[in-house]
């Protein structure tokens, strides 16, 4: 019997519609669907999660954010970088469900991307995603891709085409769904 094609959810720190994170998302979902894999977006705007406070009662939604990873074999966190650090939503969703349990994202194999208007490529958002992350035990692969001067990185149909984001992207995909297929 022939395995289902290993599943990617796709989490960006950025809800703004159009956003240059959006735009990464949606081609590195393309790359993911062209090497094989299925893909799904986790919306952090669809889960009304008050900013974290440890007085609060746990909202219902955190649970169905944490079910909903818990639903992809990997999830690509694409973030932008705020200030040199991480967007407020997408650290408070980490902080929200860690606090529940870290099974949506132990063990669970993980790829970081980001995108900026400058050369920088969101290294140092790229840094803190990854420290949170292996702090928290996720199977984090070895590529980033991360994607600067975002102004040409895309052709008119979405594709990524800055170099070397392009390649890095392929790299961490093609690393992600390799340590999927070994678990299964």
């Amino acid at each position: 019997m022939a395995k289902t094609p290993p599943r990617i959810g796709f989490l960006c720190g950025s809800l703004r519609t159009g956003s240059i994170n959006q735009q990464l998302s949606k081609a590195l979902q393309k790359k993911v669907k062209q090497a094989g894999g299925k893909t799904g977006e986790i919306n952090l705007g669809t889960y009304d999660l008050p900013l974290y406070h440890g007085d609060l009662k746990t909202p219902p939604e955190v649970r169905k954010l944490i079910t909903r990873m818990k639903s992809f074999d990997g999830i690509i966190v694409v973030s932008p970088e705020y200030n040199g650090g991480l967007p407020p939503v997408l650290k408070n969703a980490i902080d929200w469900t860690s606090t529940v349990e870290t099974g949506h994202i132990a063990g669970k194999v993980y790829g970081i991307a980001a995108c900026t208007p400058g050369p920088m490529s969101g290294i140092m958002v790229m840094r803190q995603v990854q420290f949170i992350l292996m702090r928290l035990g996720a199977d984090l692969v070895p590529a980033q891709a991360g994607c600067g001067g975002a102004g040409k990185a895309f052709d008119a149909k979405g594709h990524l085409i800055a170099e070397p984001a392009s390649s890095l992207a392929d790299k961490m995909i093609g690393q992600m769904l390799s340590r999927i297929k070994s678990k299964r």
